[in-house]
């Protein structure tokens, strides 16, 4: 086999992210070594590293650091204890529903950060369904909900929880039968099975969903700005501040390097302390987990309830905002934050559908979508067939660094980028969003390429090849119609994921280039009018129908699966 093969097809996709990724990240740090800002100054000057101590040193700083931490170690745990409960029941789910079931999670992960953070709102709000329900029940209604740091933490979560199911569910759908079936030959309830069973054997699981959790919450902003009400910060919104506000992209970038030393850091702390717990995956000797007997008593009384309550708050949490916003768009209310439901009407598609409100945003958002999933798809269908085919020396270290953009912030390559696009103005700023909407949706199209291309049949091209066809026609006859299934899989997720995009896009926007999402950002941040929700609701119900229709070429639960 010629060693050449897994190297050059691993090139085009290393170049992209070279480019795209590994420049702007370097321009970052070269940013944050200005001793002063300078908007339009060269990129390379005297390394200081003042903004660094000017940081370690603010009161204010810290204070942010430490709130920006805080609230990741809540969401971070709030999505575990939700999480367990959901990706178990998926995991139990029978084999024929389990598709459908996995639409709770995979329509809310594939909806717009914003739209998701509006129907909070309008959970949350004083006339919102909570308050509702609590005065039905005799106990609310309760004022200040909104704009508290529980509020983020609610929205957060939202967000972020079905990456943490999604983590659980690649471990607990694995787990053998077998073992269930000796814990219960040994008298084990299922509570019990569970605590010593399946949460252990999770652990890998939990490890990779803390880590995932915890640096999104710790780069996001768009959610903690609509629903902190300025009353929350965090770091990602000191840093749009600084960069798009302040024009000061050397305190952004120092900002964005203090807070991935915080991830690196914590991701490091987490890796060692569930290594401890996982001593059996090290071929270590290990005790097995005991549980005093009053635990064991109380988990088996309880267990059962608590974890049918949190499995219904958990899809709760996931479902419902997307439900309200849906009711909201045909509220006749003043504003899109107005709770509380006064009239039906159809005004609010009217203005989308017939008056064109929007319709600009969406077709740069469907341009922007298209071209930058079809240049994903280009460059990770090479990538994945010399990760499935052509190993070579190098690979794992190289896979590591596609990957890469999962774990560094968002917001720290867009700052980057920016001054890249300030530095080069000849690039049209079309194709640097491109550019960056191809490096966050690469390393999921490059999973799920892979992953269809290990399910090819090789005996059907030896076969082929055997009859006398060429490379090119054993490829467009027999390997491009086994992988349709995947293309059509990853090109449908990179494009939800890209038209959804807010928290990079809004750094490199112009006025002559405004995505949808970032506009019904931009909006809600002062007055937003419910023609929002008309427009929102759509998009649930495209993404809806889309989930509905990759459901018939590829099981909707392996589609995150390893």
């Amino acid at each position: 086999m010629k060693r050449w093969i897994g190297p050059a097809l691993s090139l085009p996709v290393t170049a992209w992210l070279l480019l795209a990724f590994a420049a702007p990240m370097g321009v970052v740090l070269l940013l944050s070594l200005h001793e002063f800002p300078s908007p339009f100054g060269p990129v390379f000057q005297k390394p200081s590293l003042v903004q660094f101590a000017k940081i370690l040193s603010d009161p204010f700083y810290l204070s942010i650091i430490a709130e920006t931490v805080g609230l990741g170690l809540a969401v971070t745990i709030v999505s575990a204890v939700l999480g367990y409960p959901l990706a178990h029941w998926l995991a139990r789910m029978p084999s024929k529903w389990r598709a459908l079931s996995f639409a709770v999670i995979l329509i809310p992960l594939l909806t717009n950060v914003v739209v998701r953070s509006l129907g909070i709102i309008l959970l949350l709000a004083p006339k919102g369904l909570l308050n509702t329900a609590a005065g039905w029940l005799g106990i609310g209604p309760f004022e200040h909900m909104l704009f508290t740091h529980g509020a983020v933490v609610v929205a957060l979560a939202q967000v972020f929880m079905p990456f943490m199911v999604l983590a659980l569910y690649d471990n607990l759908q694995n787990t053998s039968p077998r073992i269930h079936e000796a814990a219960e030959s040994l008298g084990a309830s299922p509570a019990i099975r569970f605590l010593t069973v399946d949460l252990p054997l999770s652990l890998p699981g939990l490890r990779s969903g803390i880590i995932v959790v915890f640096l999104m919450t710790t780069t996001s902003y768009v959610s903690a700005t609509l629903l902190g009400g300025k009353k929350v910060w965090t770091i990602g919104m000191l840093v749009m501040n600084e960069a798009i506000s302040n024009l000061n992209a050397t305190m952004a970038a120092a900002l964005s390097l203090v807070m991935t030393a915080v991830g690196l850091a914590f991701i490091a702390l987490t890796t060692v302390l569930l290594n401890r717990l996982m001593l059996w995956r090290q071929g270590k000797p290990s005790t097995p987990w005991t549980i005093p007997p009053l635990v064991a008593m109380l988990v088996e009384k309880l267990g059962p309830l608590v974890s049918r309550l949190l499995l219904a708050v958990a899809i709760g949490l996931l479902i419902l905002p997307l439900a309200l916003v849906m009711i909201q768009s045909f509220n006749d209310v003043p504003l899109a934050t107005a709770a509380g439901f006064k009239g039906f009407t159809l005004e609010w598609y009217r203005r989308v559908l017939v008056d064109g409100d929007y319709t600009q945003n969406f077709i740069i958002s469907v341009q922007l979508a298209l071209v930058s999933v079809v240049a994903a798809i280009l460059l990770a269908l090479p990538a994945a067939f010399a990760l499935a085919r052509y190993p070579f020396r190098g690979r794992t270290a190289l896979l590591a660094f596609w990957m890469l953009p999962l774990s560094l912030p968002g917001i720290a390559i867009a700052v980057g980028m920016l001054k890249l696009l300030q530095i080069y103005i000849m690039i049209p700023p079309f194709m640097g969003l491109v550019a960056i909407h191809v490096v966050v949706i690469l390393p999921f199209v490059i999973t799920l390429l892979t992953t269809s291309v290990l399910s090819l049949d090789y005996a059907l091209e030896e076969a082929a090849a055997s009859l006398g066809a060429s490379h090119v026609r054993r490829f467009t006859s027999v390997t491009l119609p086994g992988l349709m299934p995947g293309l059509f899989a990853a090109g449908l997720v990179g494009f939800l994921m890209s038209f959804g995009e807010v928290t990079v896009t809004a750094f490199l926007t112009t006025a002559r280039l405004t995505t949808l999402p970032v506009r019904i950002y931009s909006e809600a941040t002062f007055a937003l009018e419910p023609t929002a929700h008309s427009i929102s609701a759509i998009l649930i119900v495209i993404t809806t129908v889309a989930l509905a229709l990759l459901g018939r070429f590829v099981r909707l639960d392996r589609l995150y699966s390893r």
